[in-house]
């Protein structure tokens, strides 16, 4: 057996390092999960094995989980390309194939320009909140004329 390490990065490719004993695998920025092709570098197996591993059923798009086979993520279509998140392939390398050292690494995507656009959403969200709490507080500060309760109305 070898060291495994499923590393997900967002290069989009794959690269194989033995003399260490850890296999690199690097996925798409999607949702960093990996390919059949990737699995298999990752795993050090044949593609008909992995295909043979995989939960798979031509009359069930989506089969329930089995514990004893590597799972796919969920597909909207037969013809969609099969994806593994790098935790299940991490699971399965390790109870499964008994792989001893199994170590999942997601590596952080760089800045989209969504991600861009939400962080400036939530920037504008904290300081709305920030000037909403600032007018709550002159609200709870009432002129101590208005606090004497014991004088009596003119």
């Amino acid at each position: 057996m070898f060291n495994g390490s499923v590393n997900s990065g967002t290069n989009g490719r794959s690269e194989e390092s033995l003399d260490k004993g850890i296999i690199n695998t690097a996925s798409n920025s999607i949702d960093s999960l990996l390919t059949i092709d990737e699995v298999q570098k990752t795993l050090n197996r044949s593609r008909a094995s992995v295909y043979r591993y995989t939960n798979t059923d031509s009359r069930n798009l989506n089969p329930s989980f089995n514990p004893r086979k590597l799972n796919t993520e969920f597909r909207s279509d037969q013809k969609d390309q099969l994806l593994f998140h790098p935790n299940e392939v991490a699971r399965f390398a390790k109870d499964i194939l008994r792989i001893k050292e199994v170590t999942v690494e997601v590596l952080n995507s760089p800045s989209s320009e969504t991600q861009n656009i939400l962080n400036s959403i939530l920037e504008e969200l904290k300081s709305i909140s920030n000037k909403l709490d600032g007018k709550s507080d002159v609200k709870h500060s009432i002129p101590n004329h208005l606090q004497d309760t014991d004088r009596k109305a003119a």
